[in-house]
């Protein structure tokens, strides 16, 4: 008996585990898994699926003893896991109930219908401790055969007589508690697949995007109007295979390139509602269908299109459309490419504006800094912000307005002295990002005192820190302590950046503040900006001590003058 009872189970998993990946192929579970918060509705839909599945697994079950052997729970408790504490304990409700109704192995249907409502409960309050484990299907077993021993502690308790269900438990514990825990585990993978694919697609859009900004940046150099944008809509429509582009002012078309050409044509008005409610509100809009899109030409063949707005110094000034040819066809792969390429066009239209100050970027090197992108940087950025999404979205957001400060900070021209807290504030926004990047490899310490109150001169300590990170820091396998170090002695102010890096030898310091030396190689451009700043303005030397092995200390003393560095 007990090996027909194993191999039932085990056929009954194999089936539990092809419905998995079937499950897990299907669009409306794909949207659903991947929603950080579900609606009301969002609820109602998974308690259905998974409770059905538990319904599923009952009727598939071995008949014994009037009662059935089976993989119930396994649907529960992964609806459980990726639904949470309700979507675990309305599917528990619904399997549970059925069990206690339907007239098959009454002797254990009101203690196997208590056990899986108590198990849809149990899985979903146990959600987010598993949600933290790397190897979330082993838990995820784990935790389906505690629950199938206290199903079976039940079935002790509820059952009569007593004997015959003890000789019941002893029979099934071992077969269901295993294969059930399997069946969860396998599932699980299966679907924890979706979460893989979405990562692996958002970093290939996210890729995709900075090729674009990239490619885009020195057309849009010379701001929005209709010769960039044509070059601009063609671009993305030749890199993403979508069915049309179009770019607006506020008030008309720009260029449009693709399908609809004939009709969407540079100059005219803006003639679409759905684009008209977009700069309004100055929100994305997504249109499924041609009634959607309203346009006005009746052979349009336009069914589909999303509208992301373009904004310069939080002043809306046009917005970016991607179309497609088949109703419900933006994708959201799409949808985030569409929002990533509206951001990261909009700050280059911020970096437009600096093209005036091509006389002050000849003379020196602090403009260059403040208007550069750097793409390694911003792809590892958005890479780090991508991980954090379905593990810790709060940090995700926190680094997500870390990195605009730091973009629009760097962006900034025009200010001779910036306030202090505010140069501060720009380091803080970029080793967030880093210390998010590297995890455990780097510490950063602020080592700052309060209440300081001048004006320093801007990114003044921004390459400073870069250096000290990419080449003193992150060339040690084990990283370090990052140092950043400020005290206000009588009328100076002190500044020093201290890492316990791999050091640099006297001769490297020397190349590092001589004159321009190709073997310096990038951070002494940084550095020799920063030095020749200080002299000129302050007339005050940039101190670097090191000892190869040990660290490196680089300082510099401010004279403070009516609470200006100066």
């Amino acid at each position: 008996m007990f090996i027909e009872l194993l191999q039932g189970l085990i056929n009954q998993l194999g089936m539990i585990v092809f419905f998995g990946f079937l499950l897990s192929r299907t669009s409306v579970i794909k949207n659903y898994i991947l929603k950080s918060k579900l609606s009301l509705d969002d609820i109602l839909v998974f308690s259905l699926i998974f409770g059905g599945i538990g319904i599923i697994g009952t009727y598939t079950g071995i008949s014994i003893n009037d009662a059935i052997a089976n993989s119930r729970s396994v649907g529960v408790i992964v609806g459980g896991l990726f639904g949470g504490p309700w979507v675990g304990t309305l599917s528990g409700l619904i399997a549970g109930i059925h069990r206690m109704l339907i007239p098959q192995g009454r002797f254990t249907a009101i203690a196997c219908g208590i056990s899986t409502i108590l198990g849809g409960v149990i899985a979903g309050y146990a959600k987010g401790f598993i949600d933290q484990k790397s190897n979330k299907w082993l838990w995820g077993g784990l935790l389906t055969f505690f629950i199938e021993t206290i199903q079976m502690g039940i079935i002790l308790l509820i059952a009569r007589p007593f004997e015959d269900a003890f000789h019941l438990v002893r029979l099934i514990f071992l077969p269901m508690g295993f294969i059930n825990a399997i069946g969860t585990a396998a599932f699980i993978l299966l679907i924890s697949q979706i979460f893989e694919e979405n990562e692996r697609a958002a970093a290939v859009k996210a890729q995709l995007a900075l090729n674009i900004a990239s490619e885009t940046l020195p057309i849009l150099r010379n701001g929005l109007n209709k010769s960039s944008a044509s070059q601009v809509a063609q671009i993305i429509l030749d890199a993403t295979g979508v069915s049309a582009v179009s770019l607006t002012n506020k008030t008309h078309i720009l260029a449009h390139r693709g399908v609809g050409a004939d009709h969407h044509q540079a100059d005219q008005p803006i003639h679409t509602k759905m684009t008209r409610n977009a700069i309004e509100s100055g929100e994305v809009c997504i249109a499924n269908n041609k009634e959607e899109i309203e346009c006005a030409n009746p052979r349009c063949r336009l069914r589909s299109a999303i509208v992301a707005p373009l904004f310069m110094h939080d002043e809306l000034i046009g917005s970016l459309k991607l179309y497609q040819t088949r109703v419900n066809g933006i994708s959201s792969s799409e949808m985030e490419l569409a929002k990533g390429l509206a951001q990261l066009f909009s700050t280059q239209l911020e970096l437009s504006q600096l093209t005036y100050q091509k006389e002050l970027l000849a003379k020196t090197e602090l403009k260059a800094l403040q208007a550069q992108i750097h793409p390694h940087f911003l792809f590892n950025a958005l890479n780090t912000i991508i991980s954090f999404c379905r593990t810790d979205p709060l940090k995700a957001r926190d680094l997500l307005l870390k990195l605009s400060f730091y973009l629009r900070s760097s962006f900034k021209t025009g200010d001779a002295f910036i306030p202090f807290d505010q140069e501060i504030q720009h380091i803080e926004s970029y080793l967030s990002i880093e210390e998010a990047r590297f995890s455990d490899r780097l510490e950063v310490v602020y080592d700052i005192d309060k209440n300081i109150q001048c004006m320093v001169p801007p990114l003044i300590l921004q390459p400073l820190v870069e250096n000290a990170l990419k080449h003193g820091l992150m060339s040690k396998n084990e990283g370090g302590t990052l140092i950043i170090r400020a005290k206000q002695v009588k009328d100076a102010l002190k500044i020093e950046i201290i890492d316990n890096g791999i050091g640099m030898s006297p001769v490297m310091i020397s190349r590092l503040l001589g004159a321009a030396d190709p073997g310096a190689g990038s951070g002494g451009i940084g550095l020799r900006n920063v030095q020749a700043r200080l002299l000129s303005i302050y007339n005050t030397p940039l101190s670097i001590e090191s000892t190869p092995g040990i660290g490196t200390t680089v300082s510099f003393t401010l004279p403070l003058k009516g609470g200006l560095a100066a």
